[in-house]
């Protein structure tokens, strides 16, 4: 099968097998993973989502370091092509959707059907392919996590990536007011025509004080929850505006800058900073997964979520995808789609 391969730590954005400087190489010969238990299933990958993580992972700077080599990749979707004796859940050709710690870069990959969730009729597989990962993360951070609710004030930083577009989503979804930061005309048109209630573009506008004249003309006290996957100084920015009581979610750092959050004002102001690390869930609270994408996938399919995508690239692209990432130019999600009609030719 075709696979994407990370052989050595290094860029991601340079593109496979370029000489000396590439982390990553496609291989065309690597071994279809066999079912390992009774109740796996073999899925046909038909798209991978990017993320940050994966983004951070091929750099050696995340907190999860495979051994080399290996294939990375998270959240996908998929058919099913093959299952174990034991497998009662699903059938081949289902579609389905999932996430893995590493591995869905490939044309196929196994999982456990405990592990598998049923992409509901009428959903767009390849869009489900993106909605683990950042939709999880936003659901678990802002439902489960900071108890978002009708009435709450929700600030979201990064607001047109793929975790910020999610979190804008969610936040409509329980009922919120949104505001949300992004840098770019375009950006911020997009997240308007998602209903946020007030948008801020940071590359002309001065972010506290342009939130601070929205919330006064609303007559709302404050933010009542941060979401914050950018750090850096727009953290320290984000909180002057946070209400008495408010809740922190620290999600990332895509500013490369951790932020620093003072104790003393958190407790004369009785925050609650809620580090989200989603990934340590399937260990740690495997159920509140399972729930959480259940909720997900039935928002999906009632169109209370949409998933919107950049761009899809082939997995010969995969370097163009990451820097896309690199680059801040998407809005949304981007993802690797394998065309198995096209894949399956012969090479020349």
């Amino acid at each position: 099968m075709e696979a994407l391969v990370c052989r050595e730590i290094g860029d991601p954005t340079v593109a496979p097998d370029a000489a000396e400087n590439s982390a990553l190489t496609i291989s065309t010969a690597y071994p279809i993973p066999q079912l390992n238990s009774p109740t796996a299933v073999r899925i046909r990958v038909k798209a991978t989502s990017l993320n940050f993580a994966n983004y951070l992972q091929i750099q050696g700077k995340y907190q999860e370091k495979p051994p080399l080599p290996f294939i990375p990749g998270s959240d996908y979707s998929g058919i099913v092509d093959f299952v174990g004796p034991s497998v009662t859940k699903f059938k081949i050709g289902d579609p389905v959707c999932s996430f893995a710690n590493l591995g869905s870069f490939a044309q196929f990959i196994v999982a456990d059907e405990s592990e598998l969730f049923l992409v509901p009729e009428g959903c767009d597989l390849v869009a489900a392919g993106a909605l683990p990962v950042a939709y999880g993360t936003s659901h678990v951070a802002l439902v489960h996590r900071a108890q978002l609710q009708a009435g709450h004030v929700l600030l979201v930083l990064g607001a047109a990536g793929g975790v910020g577009v999610s979190a804008v989503q969610i936040g409509k979804v329980c009922g919120a007011t949104v505001i949300a930061i992004a840098r770019g005309e375009e950006k911020v048109q997009f997240l308007k025509s998602l209903g946020v209630d007030h948008a801020v573009n940071m590359s002309k506008e001065n972010v506290a004080e342009s939130v601070k004249g929205f919330l006064k003309a609303r007559k709302l006290k404050g933010v009542d929850v941060l979401y914050d996957p950018v750090g850096g100084k727009l953290t320290k920015e984000a909180m002057k505006l946070l209400n008495w009581g408010a809740n922190i979610l620290v999600i990332g750092f895509a500013s490369g800058e951790v932020p620093v959050i003072p104790a003393n004002i958190a407790l004369v102001k009785n925050w609650t900073v809620h580090g989200l690390y989603w990934g340590s869930y399937r260990m740690h609270r495997p159920p509140i997964l399972e729930e959480s994408l259940k909720e997900l996938l039935s928002w999906l399919a009632r169109g209370l979520i949409t998933i919107k995508i950049f761009h899809t690239f082939r997995l010969r692209e995969a370097n163009l995808a990451f820097a896309a990432l690199k680059d801040r130019k998407a809005i949304g999600k981007v993802l690797i789609e394998f065309n198995h009609e096209i894949d399956a030719r012969p090479k020349l």
